[in-house]
């Protein structure tokens, strides 16, 4: 597993009974976690004392309580030297998955290791982590979000990590349509980010289901990487895609180029337990 546990402003404190009690630089958050199905005693004060809960709906969806939490507040990601502004929002999200620091910093090393300009397209990028993380490792990187409320808030996050003057190319377009734009103009990039939702729609009404359509984009994209291409990441949080189906999916599409294919689960660790909540899945490919 690829775990993220090199934050310091972040924290899962303790996960029972499908939620997960996490403190975020000074406040700590309760949420729903499909992922946490066991019934353990629920003893730090943080249950008790939290400034907010997500209380899910039976229906559906659900709503925020709040206890003296601020409307938006920041936290840091130290090892990156990165800001994040956060802000609680619908469906129980923050603006940030702390678990996706794992791939931020591996993909940060490539791109420093390569001693060569950069450049690196960011699809589904939503409030610009990875972006912010390969433009600090000095990459020129575009960002492409279907959201324009959520690039307006990746380049919030961008000015307050330092990097508003950083090469960071901001795009409000669906991703597939992007990328064949992209093709047709004969642009190239030395990685590419994946980050699909499971079902989202495009600013014009286009559809999108993670199982339908991942497969597809992902042979779109091949046709973007440069000659030397650096490195390959997809993202899902859906339980029906396993690591492995992320390793086949990138093996039978990047055959031709060589390298290597891994995957595996991303987590977070748990500090009142000392294991490691799982978060979803991440598949590489590494030239």
């Amino acid at each position: 597993m690829w775990i993220a546990d090199h934050w310091n402003d972040y924290e899962v404190i303790d996960t029972s009974l499908g939620e997960k009690l996490e403190r975020w630089g000074d406040y700590l958050l309760v949420r729903p976690d499909p992922q946490v199905i066991w019934d353990t005693p629920k003893k730090h004060a943080g249950w008790r004392k939290k400034n907010g809960h997500y209380h899910r709906s039976s229906k559906g969806g659900g709503e925020w309580e709040f206890f003296q939490l601020p409307k938006q507040w920041s936290i840091g990601y130290n090892p990156l030297g990165l800001t994040f502004h956060l802000k609680p929002f619908s469906f129980k999200h923050t603006g940030l998955f702390p678990e996706q620091a794992a791939n931020w910093d591996w993909f940060s090393a490539l791109i420093k290791k390569s001693g060569r300009p950069v450049k690196i397209l960011n699809l589904f990028a939503y409030t610009g982590g990875a972006t912010l993380a390969a433009a600090r490792a000095g990459a020129q990187v575009t960002h492409v979000d279907a959201s324009k409320g959520m690039v307006t808030w990746a380049r919030e996050n961008a000015v307050s990590s330092g990097l508003s003057d950083a090469p960071i190319r901001w795009i409000v377009d669906d991703c597939v349509k992007f990328v064949e734009r992209e093709i047709r103009r004969g642009n190239h990039y030395d990685g590419i980010i994946m980050d699909p939702p499971s079902y989202g729609r495009g600013p014009k009404g286009e559809i999108w289901k993670i199982e339908n359509s991942v497969f597809s984009l992902v042979k779109l994209c091949t046709e973007l990487l440069s000659e030397a291409p650096l490195f390959f990441l997809i993202n899902s949080y859906t339980t029906g895609l396993a690591p492995a189906v992320l390793s086949y999916m990138l093996g039978v599409t990047l055959k031709n180029r060589g390298g290597r294919v891994s995957s595996d689960e991303v987590g977070l660790p748990v500090t009142e337990t000392g294991l490691i909540l799982p978060c979803g899945a991440s598949g590489r490919w590494q030239r």
